[in-house]
């Protein structure tokens, strides 16, 4: 199992929101960045687990963790005019991009600011703390998984 960081900003898609989902779970659609697409293609495997980071916002942080539910499928979203994330090089029988569903799993007791994972020097190579670093999924190591987990009450 493999575990990752999966960044959502919250006034498009949070935490909160994944938590009134029916069955708790939705696609994580919309990436276009093709080593993220790789990643969710060749990586990702039903029962890896995730933390939902809140990105893009006064309090960026860690709200809880979510768990992988559907491997890697074509994301509609890309062939659809009226989305935002339409494609038009892209196409039904060759699709460019990927989405993977997640559903919630469990509430941090405490919510990990980016601040909190700055300051832990056991969280120094945390991807997501790398300067320039955009990615909008990223690996967890296990070791950081167990100290973000811990930082956040679970």
């Amino acid at each position: 199992m493999r575990h990752w960081l999966l960044k959502s900003e919250p006034d498009v898609f949070s935490f909160a929101d994944l938590k009134k989902r029916p069955r708790k779970t939705e696609p994580w659609n919309g990436v276009r960045n093709y080593q993220v697409r790789n990643m969710m293609r060749d990586q990702m495997a039903v029962g890896d687990l995730g933390f939902f980071y809140h990105s893009s916002c006064p309090q960026p942080g860690i709200a809880g963790v979510v768990k992988i539910v559907r491997e890697a499928y074509p994301d509609p979203t890309q062939f659809d005019p009226a989305s935002e994330y339409f494609d038009a090089g892209s196409k039904p029988e060759a699709p460019r991009w990927l989405m993977v569903d997640v559903r919630w799993e469990a509430d941090f007791k405490h919510f990990v600011s980016l601040d909190d994972l700055r300051a832990d020097p056991a969280l120094a190579d945390l991807l997501i703390l790398r300067r320039g670093n955009r990615l909008s999924i990223t690996e967890v190591t296990p070791d950081q998984w167990q100290r973000i987990c811990q930082l956040g009450g679970l």
